[in-house]
């Protein structure tokens, strides 16, 4: 590819047009950099997924099981996805995204984590709305396996809890929301969070006030754009409770 910026795909929906672009940049040579919009609204580049990755290995660190099913709302580029299936003890990764058009990149080969997410038979990918279910106990994040409970569930999607995609996202981050969410979890899962920035002390304590036990981690990366680092944020909450 010679030219520096390349529409791959474009899409309207009801959240805002939906746009997924290949550009390179000479300071990076021939590597190719995928990139997500949508709306106004930068959701990622493959430039930045460090703190994608450490969602799901901080995530799944601490559960003790040798079998685990996992489930990822968001799959974005794929990159916490592919860092879970990593981990050998998943047995099963249910990836769940409202953006039909998301899973067909992967499916269409046009990111670069569809192939090894298509062809690991643990993985599968869901389109539906990751709140709606998680908001209904009686429900599964699995179509198949309606009864199924889970070992982790890592969320990427919202940038924040308080800077939401869409509005009605912003109940799943109350206290009612995160019970509900704790009903789909096996004794002692996890529920992790990725979100934009430095962590915010007052919603780890909403985590440990519904969860019982929160951390969270400070991902610091490089951001060869403007020369310095940048900063996410990682909360884990074990669900002690049950």
């Amino acid at each position: 590819m010679n030219i520096s910026y390349e529409e791959l795909d474009f899409r309207e929906t009801a959240l805002g047009d939906l746009i997924l672009r290949r550009r390179r940049m000479h300071q990076f040579g021939d590597k190719d950099i995928y990139e997500v919009k949508l709306g106004e609204d930068f959701l990622m580049s493959s430039l930045f997924n460090e703190a994608e990755c450490q969602l799901a290995k901080l995530g799944l660190a601490s559960l003790k099981n040798d079998k685990l099913d996992i489930v990822v709302g968001g799959l974005g580029l794929g990159y916490t996805a592919v860092s879970a299936l990593e981990d050998s003890r998943v047995s099963s990764l249910i990836v769940v995204d409202y953006l039909e058009a998301v899973i067909e990149w992967h499916q269409k080969g046009l990111v670069p984590n569809g192939k090894k997410l298509l062809e690991d038979t643990r993985c599968q990918l869901v389109h539906a709305d990751f709140f709606a279910l998680s908001s209904d106990p009686k429900k599964s994040f699995a179509p198949k396996f309606p009864e199924r409970k889970y070992d982790a569930v890592l969320l990427d999607i919202d940038h924040t809890p308080t800077n939401v995609l869409h509005q009605t996202n912003t109940r799943f981050y109350t206290e009612e929301g995160l019970e509900e969410l704790s009903m789909h979890l096996k004794p002692s899962g996890i529920f992790a969070l990725w979100a934009d920035g430095e962590p915010n002390k007052s919603f780890k304590i909403h985590l440990e006030k519904v969860f019982g036990h929160a951390e969270s981690h400070l991902i610091e990366f490089e951001n060869p754009i403007t020369g310095g680092t940048s900063m996410n944020a990682v909360y884990v909450a074990t669900y002690k409770n049950k």
